[in-house]
């Protein structure tokens, strides 16, 4: 009995030198507002516990990925570029599962994945190869650090030597 008495008492608080009814007509309007708001939320909450939960997107479980009865394509990268197939996979909204392969000497990975179109795979698979390939045909910085020091070694050789020769005489 108590509940009910403490769920239903109301505290207002107006600051304000004089009250008015008008004030306190405003004051009671917002406060009305304000707990049926609440109360839709609440009632929102407890009809979101019934209804079926959204789907896992983009990075999951394989087990999770095979949930959806789809049919799955697996490809197989290398450990450097997990992190450029990540970024590929999440701007073109694929849903994908890593899968590390230990038997072999360098640890292959695979991409189990599936999409919501065929071509969105294909352009998303098309990026990726671009990105990696633009990524090995880069030169390496420490080839460039070595062109940059014989280039500088050769400068040095060419200066002239100049020796200052001073005469002190009285």
């Amino acid at each position: 009995m108590q509940d009910d008495i403490n769920r239903q008492t109301i505290t207002l608080c107006i600051s304000g030198g004089k009250l008015t009814a008008r004030a306190f007509k405003s004051a009671t309007a917002y406060a009305s507002k304000q707990i049926d708001k609440m109360k839709a939320e609440s009632l929102a909450r407890k009809n979101a516990g019934n209804q079926k939960e959204d789907p896992i997107r983009g990075k999951q479980t394989l087990s999770d990925l095979t949930a959806g009865n789809d049919k799955l394509t697996n490809i197989q990268i290398t450990d450097k570029n997990i992190g450029s197939f990540h970024k590929v996979a999440r701007k073109y909204d694929i849903d994908y599962a890593l899968k590390k392969d230990g038997t072999a000497t360098p640890p292959r990975y695979y991409v189990f994945f599936k999409a919501k179109d065929v071509d969105v795979m294909n352009a998303a698979f098309k990026e990726y190869s671009a990105n990696v390939s633009k990524i090995q045909n880069r030169p390496s910085v420490r080839k460039k650090l070595l062109k940059a020091m014989e280039v500088v070694k050769d400068t040095l050789s060419m200066q002239k030597v100049r020796t200052k020769v001073q005469e002190h005489s009285r």
